[in-house]
């Protein structure tokens, strides 16, 4: 008998390429969403994708009746939880909303969970835990203080599952730590549409290559790094799908709560990107250097070999096919959804 997945913020950019994931591989998918940064017609291309209906609730995370409807009506086995707001600079301007809707959401979740005994959380959280880091690559075991509110959240989320956890040992949970996620599903039917101005790399780097935008801003030149730009770590969206997949079947048979890094160990600057888009899109794109963003490290990139021993996971698609993807998701979206 297949599982059944509670998805949150299913709709969304990881969330989407996810369930398309998950129901290759077996599972039946239920979707909450309250679209504020997705589409309902993500999932609808999503279905077309996989041959399969994907349920959806539109609702929030912090609507307690809603959540112990589903949990009533629908027998959940596991929860992988998406829904939450994800903007570095948006965060320090807006720090309350950013808590109130990733914490308190959370919240409201795991009592929901609680109540209707579903204990097996696989939950998305971020590199940016790691704040500031003092050495390259990152490790699972390195100090934790985000520097800003939106990876203060996820660091808030990671310390209230652990204390649960240890409050209650029937609890079974995975944190992922997603490092950048980039790209777009092969088919070019999804990929990711962000809300208004772009805050993250790809997106913005594929709207200008598409005449929606004049150039790119490039947030600070004069980092200690090769180029002077920032240098992240960025795994491919279906790469990063395949590891919940992965972590589902590790919660299977083990019990606790444990942190893996989801990234391809490999870390490219501003530029190193750019230059690989130009490749793919057979054009060169504008850019102009502006200040550095609050908020924003110099470099960060992961050290996956945990994931590689626990989870059986390694990212397999490198930059080329991320930008590849990501310019077919966009040249054939223009306008997005």
């Amino acid at each position: 008998m297949s599982k059944t997945i509670l998805v949150t913020g299913g709709a969304g950019f990881i969330g989407t390429h996810t369930c398309i994931k998950l129901i290759e591989s077996g599972f039946d998918v239920l979707v909450l969403d309250n679209f504020s940064n997705s589409s309902p017609e993500s999932l609808k291309r999503a279905e077309s994708i996989t041959g399969h209906s994907i349920p959806f609730i539109e609702g929030d995370i912090n609507d307690a009746a809603l959540l112990d409807e589903i949990f009533a009506q629908h027998a959940i086995d596991v929860v992988i939880h998406f829904a939450g707001l994800k903007s570095v600079g948006e965060s320090v301007q807006q720090p309350l909303r950013y808590y109130h809707n990733n914490v308190s959401g959370t919240l409201v979740l795991c009592d929901a969970m609680q109540r209707a005994g579903v204990k097996n959380l696989v939950f998305s959280s971020s590199a940016t835990v790691y704040g500031d880091p003092a050495s390259l690559p990152i490790g699972e075991d390195f100090p934790t203080s985000a520097i800003n509110p939106y990876g203060r959240s996820k660091l808030m989320i990671e310390e209230l599952l652990a204390d649960l956890y240890r409050a209650d040992p029937e609890w079974n949970i995975a944190l992922l730590r997603y490092f950048n996620p980039v790209g777009a599903h092969p088919s070019g039917l999804i990929g990711e549409d962000p809300a208004g101005i772009p805050n993250n790399l790809m997106p913005y780097i594929a709207q200008v290559a598409v005449g929606r935008r004049a150039h790119l801003t490039v947030f600070g030149g004069d980092y200690p790094t090769p180029d002077g730009t920032g240098v992240r770590d960025y795994i491919h969206v279906m790469d990063l799908a395949a590891g919940h997949v992965q972590a589902l079947l590790w919660l299977e048979h083990r019990r606790g709560i444990k942190a893996f890094n989801l990234g391809t160990g490999q870390g490219y600057s501003v530029l190193d990107m750019l230059k690989a888009f130009e490749q793919a899109c057979g054009k060169s794109l504008p850019y102009q250097l502006a200040e550095r963003r609050p908020g924003d490290v110099a470099s960060c990139y992961a050290d996956p070999q945990l994931a590689a021993k626990e989870l059986n996971w390694r990212a397999e698609l490198d930059v080329q096919a991320m930008c590849a993807d990501a310019w077919r998701w966009q040249s054939e979206n223009p306008d997005g959804y």
